[in-house]
């Protein structure tokens, strides 16, 4: 039977550590999430957490098993699967046995969804409601899906002692092969763009096939940040037979985590050109994957399969929700970062939780924390900043690097290195100063922070679960490092499951008054973005640097001419229409005001 979702919005990875366990805590209540699986010591840890919790037994695998990474990551998806189906079935009980139950969680749909109609019909009725409703529960309630995510640049090679291991225990690799040899029936989220070795991987493994029923068992699901990309990556993998079962359109800086800025694209022309091309989109990739699949003499389907488009990144009202769902076609919306303040949802600890409430604008800021070298939305006053900045007044500047697994930088060592570590950090500092007396105080002192404002992500984004889970945490202290997106600036208290959702789906706002608009927001970040750019340039611009930032400019312009006409026509937004416009308007001219430089004559 066909699975009908419960929700128009889904819970996308946060972090290492936030969405870690977030299927155990909301699956049951048909809210799909996604676990990431960067980071198999912490995975192991909240298998022997929740093993000892559920009273299941519990074996250690430790690093001495000969594929321990996958084996860690199967085992605990086994288990998550294993405690969401019995919290299901315990739920199912309690709503065919409590009309209380019932009412709060049909408080918790949609008001358009079909099941909630059903629901309220059967309760009306009152004949037979006992055996109606479990009837009713058993044909339409399913649990949320248990989705993972891997980070395709997370793929670092490992070793034993000097010896490399083949490719297949790579850290992404690993972590597929873990997730693929699961009992799992859901998607794997592939973000940060295309690992052609990675993506080849895949067809070691059947369950990414379509079967003589044509059905998935696993399926793919690619973040992407414009249409040229999904067209590009879904091709690919079709090529090898394999389907893209959905496209999770992501903004490129109105996001949480590491922002992957668009060539000035905005949000909504992006998912415009989704709109209008969808079905090129699918017929591109059934036409290939069909050539594929002869080739290999496998099954293949007739029609093309299903094709999802999802949007996350900065929505926060219930209005901007609605919209996007009826403007664009979309299937699901992501709320990300507004679930962080939700400890029915997410596992963050309370002193991370409280410092997410309190932070204003300001405090959330794109940084160049990041190990990969890609802008990182962070907050101000974490822990980790501030252990961070303690060392290095102490000249112990870096972090231990416990778990490598961003040590990705071979600069100076052919296992890698990563580049907030104390290793690399000291060989840098120590470049600098020999060359100290050629360099003003100024610029001295910029060369340092660039060196030792990298902080240890893979420590302090598992952290908050150490934390809030009583979890002993070895080691050099990090703290924690927080990712939210800018869109948490306006959310500014804890709040309940209940409470989330219908605020998404009511409008019974936790909202402060002051919030911009979604497309606003992120038109003001690209407008800034695009300044820095061009301030931040040190010497002279290349032609091609000229360029890029001539294309970024018209792109953005185009943006606000197509948001323009779009509000002047929909029947959204119209209480703010009037003080909207005059923004597009403002942002425009500060657009305008700044000077893309003149090349030079030859």
């Amino acid at each position: 039977m066909a699975k009908i979702p419960l929700h128009t919005f889904h819970i996308p990875v946060m972090g290492l550590a936030y969405t870690i366990d977030s299927p155990i805590r909301v699956a049951q209540y048909g809210i799909s999430s996604v676990i990431a699986l960067a980071d198999d010591d912490l995975i192991e840890k909240m298998r022997n957490f929740y093993s000892t919790k559920f009273n299941i037994p519990y074996e250690e695998i430790t690093q001495k098993f000969h594929d321990y990474r996958a084996e860690r990551i199967t085992s605990y998806l086994n288990l998550v699967d294993k405690i969401v189906k019995e919290k299901f079935e315990n739920f199912k009980t309690e709503l065919a046995e409590s009309k209380t139950s019932l009412e709060n969680f049909m408080s918790m749909l949609p008001n358009t969804s079909d099941i909630k109609k059903g629901f309220q019909n059967l309760l009306d009725d009152g004949i037979a409601f006992k055996e109606n409703i479990q009837n009713y529960i058993e044909t339409n309630l399913f649990p949320g899906e248990i989705d993972v995510n891997i980070m395709t640049k997370l793929d670092k090679d490992n070793f034993v002692k000097n010896e490399q291991l083949p490719i297949e225990f790579n850290d992404a690799h690993a972590a597929l092969r873990g997730f693929a040899n699961s009992n799992l029936e859901s998607s794997v989220v592939l973000s940060a763009g295309m690992n052609p070795r990675l993506f080849g991987y895949f067809e070691n493994f059947k369950d990414f096939f379509p079967n003589e029923n044509n059905q998935l068992k696993k399926k793919i699901i690619l973040k992407v940040s414009d249409f040229r990309s999904a067209m590009i990556q879904g091709n690919f993998l079709a090529k090898k037979g394999l389907w893209v079962s959905e496209y999770r359109i992501e903004s490129g800086l109105n996001c949480g985590g590491h922002a992957f800025a668009t060539d000035g694209l905005l949000l909504g022309t992006i998912l415009e050109e989704f709109k209008q091309k969808k079905e090129q989109l699918i017929q591109s990739a059934h036409d290939l994957m069909i050539k594929a699949l002869q080739l290999k003499n496998e099954a293949f389907p007739e029609k093309p399969l299903e094709l999802k488009i999802t949007v996350q990144g900065g929505v926060g009202t219930a209005e901007e929700h609605e919209f996007l769902l009826d403007e664009y076609q979309v299937d699901s919306i992501g709320w990300g970062s507004p679930f962080l303040l939700v400890p029915e949802a997410t596992s963050v600890d309370q002193e991370t939780r409280n410092l997410l409430m309190n932070a204003k604008e300001d405090d959330f800021y794109l940084s160049n924390i990041s190990p990969l070298g890609v802008p990182f939305n962070t907050l101000k006053g974490t822990t980790n900043e501030f252990l961070k900045q303690k060392r290095i007044h102490e000249n112990k500047a870096g972090s231990s690097c416990p778990k490598k697994f961003l040590a990705l930088s071979k600069e100076y060592d052919p296992h890698g290195i990563c580049t907030a570590s104390k290793k690399y950090q000291d060989i840098k500092l120590g470049e600098l100063e020999s060359i100290k007396d050629t360099l003003s105080a100024d610029a001295f002192e910029k060369s340092k922070i660039k060196i030792t404002e990298k902080s240890c992500l893979c420590v302090g984004l598992a952290n908050a679960s150490y934390l809030e889970n009583d979890i002993k945490v070895k080691g050099q202290a990090q703290g924690v490092v927080i990712c939210p997106g800018p869109n948490l600036a306006y959310f500014d208290q804890e709040v309940s499951l209940k409470e989330m959702v219908q605020h998404i789906y009511q409008g019974k706002s936790i909202l402060r008054t002051d919030r911009p608009n979604l497309f606003v927001k992120e038109l003001k970040m690209y407008v800034d973005y695009f300044r820095n750019e061009i301030e931040t340039i040190s010497g002279e611009a290349t032609a091609m640097q000229l360029k890029k930032w001539n294309s970024f400019k018209t792109n953005i312009l185009q943006g606000i001419e197509y948001y323009q006409n779009l509000f002047s026509s929909t029947f959204y937004f119209k209480t703010e229409e009037e003080k909207i416009k005059n923004q597009f308007d403002f942002y425009k001219s500060e657009l305008n005001a700044i000077q893309i430089p003149k090349p030079e004559l030859a």
